[in-house]
């Protein structure tokens, strides 16, 4: 999945308007104008479509935490140059608040099933013999089910 389309869903999702998302962006010690935020959320085959950058999401996923928990004291976390779906996935997990238990429920909502293992494999360090990477289908899955959820 590409930057963009998470955007799409969270925006969806959480009916975030533009102005929220750079609010969002802000939270981070991020910058991201109104512009930009909508040339984003842009289909790929639009005119002003712009590829969204891996450090571009983590700022907005780590904004996202912060304005679901509450910004955390001291210095606020470095976005990450390279994102895959194993931290976009932790990054929900995080800012949602969610337990295991209730991501799987969230993923039967799109109806997919995962045991809890196989769920643990995607939170573990890459360098754990237990870590799995979080597929393309997988993050699809449970950002369709978090929809379902919010949106019912």
């Amino acid at each position: 999945m590409n930057n963009n389309d998470i955007l799409r869903r969270l925006r969806y999702t959480f009916d975030l308007k533009e102005l929220s998302i750079v609010d969002i962006f802000a939270s981070a010690d991020g910058v991201a104008t109104q512009e930009q935020v909508v040339s984003w959320l842009k289909k790929e085959d639009d005119v002003g479509y712009v590829e969204m950058i891996d450090v571009e999401m983590a700022t907005f996923l780590n904004g996202f935490i912060n304005s679901k928990r509450g910004k955390r004291e001291g210095p606020q976390p470095v976005p990450e140059k390279r994102l895959t779906n194993n931290a976009v996935f932790m990054k929900l997990r995080i800012a949602l608040n969610l337990q295991a238990e209730e991501i799987l429920d969230i993923m039967s909502l799109a109806e997919f099933n995962l045991s809890k293992h196989e769920l643990s494999s995607f939170f573990r360090k890459p360098d754990n013999r237990h870590y799995c990477e979080c597929k393309d289908q997988i993050l699809r899955n449970f950002l369709m089910g978090l929809q379902k959820q919010f949106r019912a």
